[in-house]
């Protein structure tokens, strides 16, 4: 049996730079793990995917789920038990972090192969911070660096194939925020405005949302946020390069 921590992603800045001919968006990105993370035992025996933990809610557990298919990407047979610590459909890299555990465990490293399962595979697979481009699959490590993060999880589930269809029909927008797909998360996914707003006139900074969302994120430590945001769970976690 192996125990794996699936550290959770942070996007800090993201440029959308083109659109691929088969519909795959091209990404400038910098991205950091955070020490927020999944917890996954894999044991051998039956194959299937067991998930618990306070995230459980609405990840899947049949041949959807990406540790489904990085195993079967990883020609590997295992049943593995994940327990969510960070959300599902939040921009964090949720299922993509426990896919990336899962290839690691497996000695599985073709980062290209990996992308095509999800964008935010080849670095979760890396880790640290880097500079990540084309449809996710360049990986180029960046020096280190570490803060201190506040991130309000709101009870709203964004997809990632929504937000950018809603990116690609709003035109391609940039963002001021340095966060690309961020007016079409606005725009796709209600009540994803109104959190934002709330989180910038308790701290006095606008917030950033996490790759495609709904979370957001400041950096420091914003204690007063707790009280402040009571339909969220606040979280206060570090991004560490080393």
């Amino acid at each position: 049996m192996s125990t794996l921590k699936a550290r959770a992603k942070l996007t800090l800045s993201l440029r959308i730079t083109g659109v691929r001919g088969d519909g795959y968006h091209l990404i400038d990105a910098e991205m950091i793990s955070l020490d927020l993370a999944d917890d996954i035992t894999i044991a051998s025996g039956d194959d299937g995917i067991a998930v618990d933990g306070e995230f459980c809610d609405g990840v899947p557990t049949d041949d959807t789920n990406l540790v489904a298919r990085a195993l079967k990407l990883a020609g590997v047979r295992a049943h593995v038990r994940i327990t969510k610590n960070s959300p599902h459909g939040g921009g964090l890299g949720g299922g993509s972090t426990d896919a990336a555990a899962v290839l690691r465990w497996a000695g599985f490293t073709d980062v290209s192969a990996a992308s095509r399962l999800g964008a935010d595979i080849p670095f979760c697979m890396v880790g640290g911070r880097a500079r990540v481009r084309g449809i996710g699959e360049i990986v180029e490590p960046l020096p280190q660096r570490d803060l201190d993060v506040t991130l309000v999880l709101p009870p709203i589930h964004a997809s990632t194939p929504v937000v950018y269809a809603a990116w690609d029909a709003l035109g391609g927008p940039h963002a001021d925020s340095g966060n690309d797909l961020e007016p079409a998360a606005l725009h796709a996914v209600p009540g994803l405005s109104a959190v934002r707003d709330r989180i910038a006139e308790v701290v006095k900074t606008p917030p950033m949302l996490a790759g495609s969302g709904s979370t957001w994120f400041v950096e420091g430590h914003h204690g007063e946020l707790v009280s402040a945001m009571p339909d969220c769970r606040v979280v206060f976690t570090r991004a560490r390069t080393g």
